[in-house]
């Protein structure tokens, strides 16, 4: 896994997390305007880096396919075999 990769995948990870939690506490306040700002910026952070991610690197998951005309969720490698680089 490259450098620039694992930023993107850290990335999507963080922004994804924030997006679970705020999400959680805007269940049980929806009118907070400055938690709905919050999420809002984090949902924008988390589907341009997925886009830039996808473009780059390939799917994340089956949803991310393309719609062209061959299923590329399983060109290599698998997310979850990635490698930690040595060094």
């Amino acid at each position: 896994m490259t450098n620039e990769q694992k930023v993107l995948s850290n990335r999507l990870k963080v922004s994804g997390f924030i997006l679970l939690e705020v999400g959680l506490y805007l269940d049980t306040h929806p009118t907070d305007q400055d938690a709905l700002a919050y999420y809002k910026k984090y949902n924008d952070i988390y589907d341009q880096t997925k886009k830039e991610y996808i473009e780059k690197y390939g799917p994340i998951m089956q949803t991310d396919y393309n719609g062209g005309d061959r299923w590329d969720w399983v060109d290599g490698p698998w997310p979850w075999e990635h490698q930690e680089e040595e060094g």
